[in-house]
């Protein structure tokens, strides 16, 4: 792989890595039979594994193994044939057996690579690995009383850390990739990807440097739960640190908080290095053995993936990479594209809805694709119509209006209802053409002087004088041929 190009901010090189913690769609915690459904009352969901409870020993749950395995191979990955757990020793309150379980030296995914556009341009970033661990529970500060309280309800929650190299050169990248690697999870379907409930918590580790320097001292910004503020915490963190070297200071190793109030970033604690938690293998987990039957089990079970998708539009329909990568962007959008395409026989302009007045109405309506109003079989007919002429793309636009608000259930019905069928008799479009250049001769003149603004001008009378029912096209190119 190319090295990443840099993007200097005040003549320094920004490098960024992440650590994602997607939670697992598994039913039950990874080492115990808890539920993991989210919103219970606090301590409603931890069983005795969950809090440590004396003569309490783990038990694997194999549908997180599967989940491991799954995105494994969504990332080109290698999975394992054996992985070993290992205990990460911290004190925290809401840890309560003083120790994470977690995997260390062998991981079960090891590798891999997500690839996307950043604009028209294709960027990778390489993994280092994604293992499988417990989360912790949960700190409750309740200020107007002044204490705090703990819910393990979250204790024992399956989670796979995704870990990249630190291969990002801008924010913008670094967002990119953590849209990206949110698509992968949840288009299979390992992870939800809720971030307001911490389903899909991303970590970044910032550092900046003089180009050709040696990596600088990276800061961590923890438990970005939104993409907009994952950018404004990294553009603040980079403008700080740039800021302190530039006033003779060092940059200290630690792990920051983001506060999306004064959007500025803020130091919790000195950063801890792997030696610091004591890992050592736990001793009431044999080691995780994945066979490679299995691993093509999983493999037979896998959807078609995002980007192997994108691919095929690009092949099949000849679409640009930008729209493939843009329809791509969940399953249920892919599908209304592909159903729209095949049955108008349309799959440019079927992609140029779509991702045109379909999303538009979506987004402002905060809907998703499979909440459309209109369906994909009722958009490819009313794009049948436009190809067939029958209406411009500006009156398919008013036909699009009545059948998103129910106002008509049939293109046709709605077309003829409002009177936009457009006008195809060049005799009719000819009369107009001839009213319209006899009643504005200075323009007329002024197309023959060169100004190519008046040819346009006309084009837009002779659209008004038809009620905007006349081709466009066909307006242009018999008035191109009656001036010329």
């Amino acid at each position: 792989m190319s090295s990443p190009k840099s993007l200097l901010v005040q003549g320094y090189e920004v490098v960024i890595g992440f650590e994602t913690h997607a939670q697992l769609a598994t039913q039950s915690k990874i080492f115990s039979r808890a539920s993991t459904a989210f919103g219970a009352e606090p301590n409603t969901q931890a069983c005795a594994v969950d809090m440590a409870l004396p003569g309490t020993l783990p038990v694997m749950n194999r549908e997180a193994v599967a989940h491991a395995i799954r995105l494994g191979l969504a990332l080109g990955s290698h999975i394992a044939e054996e992985s070993v757990f290992a205990r990460k020793n911290y004190f925290y309150p809401d840890l309560p057996k003083g120790y994470q379980i977690s995997q260390f030296e062998i991981p079960v995914v090891q590798g891999g690579e997500v690839s996307f556009l950043l604009g028209e341009e294709k960027k990778t970033v390489r993994l280092v690995r994604a293992h499988l661990e417990e989360d912790a529970g949960k700190s409750l500060h309740e200020d107007f009383i002044g204490q705090s309280g703990i819910d393990l309800n979250r204790a024992g929650t399956p989670l796979l850390e995704i870990v990249t190299e630190p291969d990002m050169r801008s924010t913008a990248e670094a967002v990119a990739y953590a849209k990206e690697l949110h698509k992968i999870v949840t288009w299979i379907g390992v992870c939800d990807g809720n971030m307001q409930e911490g389903s899909f918590r991303c970590d970044a580790n910032v550092s900046v440097r003089k180009p050709g320097a040696p990596l600088g001292t990276r800061r961590e910004i923890k438990n970005l739960n939104s993409f907009k503020f994952m950018q404004q915490a990294m553009d603040y963190e980079i403008r700080w640190q740039i800021e302190q070297i530039e006033d003779g200071f060092e940059i200290q190793q630690a792990t920051v908080l983001f506060d999306p109030d004064t959007g500025e970033t803020r130091a919790m604690r000195t950063k801890e290095d792997a030696a610091d938690y004591r890992y050592f293998p736990d001793p009431d987990l044999p080691p995780l053995v994945v066979s490679r039957e299995w691993v093509e089990q999983v493999r037979t079970e896998m959807p078609e993936l995002p980007r192997q998708m994108a691919q095929r539009f690009v092949d099949t329909y000849g679409l640009p990479e930008y729209d493939a990568s843009t329809l791509t962007q969940s399953p249920a959008m892919a599908a209304y594209f592909e159903t729209a395409a095949k049955a108008s026989g349309q799959a440019k302009m079927a992609s140029n809805w779509v991702m045109g007045e379909v999303s538009r109405r979506l987004n402002a309506e905060e809907k998703g694709v499979e909440q459309a109003p209109v369906g994909a079989d009722l958009l490819a007919a009313l794009l049948k119509r436009i190809a067939d002429g029958t209406v411009s793309n500006n009156a398919a636009k008013q036909v699009m209006e009545a059948l998103w608000s129910g106002d008509g259930a049939d293109v046709d019905a709605v077309i003829e209802a409002k009177g936009l069928k457009q006008m195809n008799d060049s005799g009719a479009v000819v009369k107009i053409i001839d009213d319209v250049l006899a009643a504005n001769a200075e323009m007329v003149e002024q197309f023959k002087a060169g100004k190519e603004k008046a040819f346009n001008a006309l084009v837009g009378l002779c659209m008004k004088a038809s009620k905007g029912k006349a081709n466009p096209q066909q307006v242009n190119d018999l008035l191109r041929e009656k001036l010329n």
